[in-house]
């Protein structure tokens, strides 16, 4: 199960390039469930997601990961109706970049788009809880929490012309 929550971005982080990060492509063979192949560096893999609606602020999916060969990749690829997104995630550790104790534990990832989604900035936080989710306080880079809103779905993105 993964539990998370979306925000646009208000201003980015101090010194973003020494965060962990890397490029993604990736793009869309269906989206109810959701199938996704996405490149991460040498690392192919199709994701199947499905959406489990709840009360909850947060998005709510049961996820799974498979991996594929770089050909598996590109013959899928091929196959795909909606356009791609690329761009290139960073990984934050929010309780080492704030210091404050409440974000012990998480991680944001941090994506920014380019193409023809150049110049968005989102952000998601993954909880083990919907709780803890659910009482999230965002730092203070973070905008608007957009979890609820289908036009920040990658899927819905991909699907831009």
């Amino acid at each position: 199960m993964e539990i998370e929550r979306k925000y646009l971005v208000k201003t980015l982080p101090d010194n973003l390039e020494q965060y962990p990060h890397y490029e993604i492509e990736q793009a869309y063979l269906c989206t109810s469930p959701t199938l996704r192949i996405r490149r991460m560096g040498d690392e192919y893999i199709l994701t199947v997601k499905e959406r489990i609606i709840t009360e909850s602020k947060a998005i709510h999916n049961r996820e799974e990961e498979f991996s594929l060969s770089p050909d598996s990749y590109k013959r899928l690829l091929a196959k795909c109706d909606s356009g791609h997104i690329a761009k290139t995630r960073y990984k934050i550790d929010l309780y080492r970049q704030t210091g404050n104790a409440i974000y012990q534990g998480l991680i944001a990832e941090l994506d920014i788009f380019h193409g023809k989604h150049e110049g968005l900035l989102l952000v998601e936080v993954e909880f083990l809880y919907t709780d803890t989710a659910n009482s999230f306080i965002p730092p203070d880079w973070f905008g608007e929490d957009v979890s609820a809103d289908p036009m920040y779905r990658n899927s819905f993105l991909a699907s831009m012309a």
